[in-house]
């Protein structure tokens, strides 16, 4: 016998999206170097505690004056990458010459990350921005899911908050903030091992963004490496 089934939309029922992170990335890590910034973030995207996407680019070049990063949920990220390549195009299409600075991005993020956090519906991810401001000098500056920032010679997201930061403070004191590209990029390559040796939502396959005045932007790589995991042989008392 025929069934006639029919679908009503019942528009009192109220939008709902996730108010949790999904697909998640983990750290990334900014350095300021003599001429320009470097960005690193890693290629995983954890379903939960497991390694489900291995080749997602979380670092992204907005124009040839500021580069990006981020760490959180991937679907967030995707969602501000659109509206931001956005703005790129409408701020092309007005043919001044001028680009969006990083400074003039990084708070346009915080101010929507601060409005999102405000209606409690929170956009999941926290953003490193980078770039050559309007004064030709390096800017480097965090935003987090609250919408609080700062900005600083050296800046990580997620556990490398507390697992690459000492190590970066640590060598900048010795420098006295003064690296080449090819030094900073070392540094952030040796937190990337400690990441990877630490933190089990990173993956020892990484991508590079960087920024200066002469060349512009670029993306680098993905490049890997290799764990050496002797030393666990010297660790005892877990029996």
């Amino acid at each position: 016998m025929a069934t006639n089934f029919k679908f009503q939309y019942n528009d009192s029922i109220e939008t709902q999206r996730s108010q949790q992170p999904i697909c998640t990335g983990t750290s990334v890590l900014g350095l300021v170097f003599d001429k320009g910034v470097v960005i690193a973030a890693d290629q995983l995207a954890s379903y939960g505690s497991l390694a489900r996407f291995r080749n997602v680019q979380r670092v992204n070049c907005v124009n040839d004056r500021t580069i990006l990063g981020c760490g959180g949920d991937y679907a967030d990220y995707q969602h501000i990458a659109k509206l931001i390549e956005q703005k790129v195009i409408d701020e092309s299409s007005y043919e001044d010459e001028q680009q969006i600075g990083p400074k003039a991005l990084h708070n346009w993020i915080t101010r929507v990350q601060y409005n999102k956090r405000s209606k409690m519906d929170p956009l999941w991810c926290s953003w490193v921005v980078g770039g050559i401001d309007e004064d030709g000098k390096p800017y480097l500056g965090l935003s987090d899911r609250l919408g609080t920032s700062y900005c600083s010679p050296h800046i990580a997201s997620g556990f490398g908050n507390y697992l690459a930061i000492p190590l970066m403070r640590q060598e900048y004191e010795a420098k006295n903030g003064k690296f080449t590209e090819a030094e900073a990029i070392e540094l952030l390559k040796k937190c990337l091992h400690v990441l990877f040796y630490r933190d089990a939502r990173s993956l020892n396959k990484y991508q590079l963004a960087i920024v200066t005045a002469d060349r512009g932007s670029r993306i680098e790589g993905p490049f890997s490496f290799t764990g050496e995991w002797e030393f666990a042989k010297t660790i005892s008392g877990y029996e």
